[in-house]
């Protein structure tokens, strides 16, 4: 286990940047020899190989919400489309996103507090854009809106979006993102509800 630099990395995966051959592709392989030794890349396209060394540190421990399936007690699957709108059309100057999941109208909406004043986004649970609602107790919660927005770069990408709640208020977001040869991969995000709003 180690930590690297995600810039770093970035910036050593973009060298061939938007420069590639039409018919070549890259390849990448990685290697680390172990503790105190830096991950190592080499990027090979058209026969020339570039080696990057980015020196690992070490890691903290990593943040276990302990999100557990059996503790879900609120789930809905929208297409990433009406999420990406509801954004689109809600206050961003809010500090907090509210959702809501409910047994009865308005079952799933989300809600901004901004300098325009309040605004909410809802969702019949017949709604074409929702794949699925599943909702077996009523419950409201604040995220603070800086902790959500670094996940709106999955949410770009994806097709769909999985929201979960458990029983404590804390929400996964599980982006669907397929890549262009077809490969599905999963991206999980995660958030504690705003206790300072809780208590107001």
């Amino acid at each position: 286990l180690f930590l690297i630099n995600l810039t770093v990395l970035l910036d050593c995966l973009s060298i061939f940047g938007g420069s590639t051959v039409p018919g070549t592709s890259t390849a990448l392989r990685l290697c680390y020899k172990g503790y105190g030794h830096p991950l190592t890349l080499f990027l090979e396209e058209g026969g020339v190989v570039t080696v990057c060394k980015i020196n690992t540190q070490e890691p903290e421990e990593p943040i276990d919400f302990e999100f557990c399936s059996s503790n879900v007690t609120n789930k809905v699957i929208l297409l990433s489309e009406s999420l990406k709108e509801a954004f689109s059309e809600l206050d961003m100057t809010s500090e907090v996103l509210q959702i809501t999941m409910s047994l009865s109208q308005p079952y799933f909406r989300l809600s901004t507090f901004g300098n325009a004043g309040s605004a909410h986004y809802d969702y019949p649970k017949d709604s074409d854009m929702m794949e699925l609602f599943h909702c077996t107790t009523t419950q409201t919660n604040k995220y603070k809106m800086s902790l959500l927005k670094p996940s709106t770069k999955a949410l770009a990408l994806s097709s769909k979006v999985s929201v979960r709640t458990d029983s404590r208020g804390v929400l996964s977001l599980q982006y669907l993102v397929r890549n262009d040869d077809g490969q599905i991969c999963f991206v999980d995000y995660y958030c504690c509800p705003d206790e300072e709003a809780d208590d107001e």
